[in-house]
């Protein structure tokens, strides 16, 4: 089985998450910035931890989840 590429997607948020944002087609963090927290919540994989890691990551970046 190959992996798929990550992107730039912190690997802090854990192998589910990861498999559910690319599985939705978010490559890149910053696809991230104004998609609905309720949206992403819906993703198979995606819990409150790997939500607020990736709003952490965002801010960052001097951006912000939906």
């Amino acid at each position: 089985m190959t992996e798929q590429p990550q992107g730039d997607l912190p690997r802090n948020i854990g192998a589910p998450a990861t498999r559910a944002l690319l599985g939705a087609g978010y490559t890149r963090l910053d696809e991230l910035a104004g998609v609905p927290v309720g949206e992403l919540k819906k993703l198979h994989g995606m819990g409150p931890k790997a939500l607020e890691r990736l709003q952490a990551a965002l801010t960052e970046r001097g951006k912000s989840l939906g």
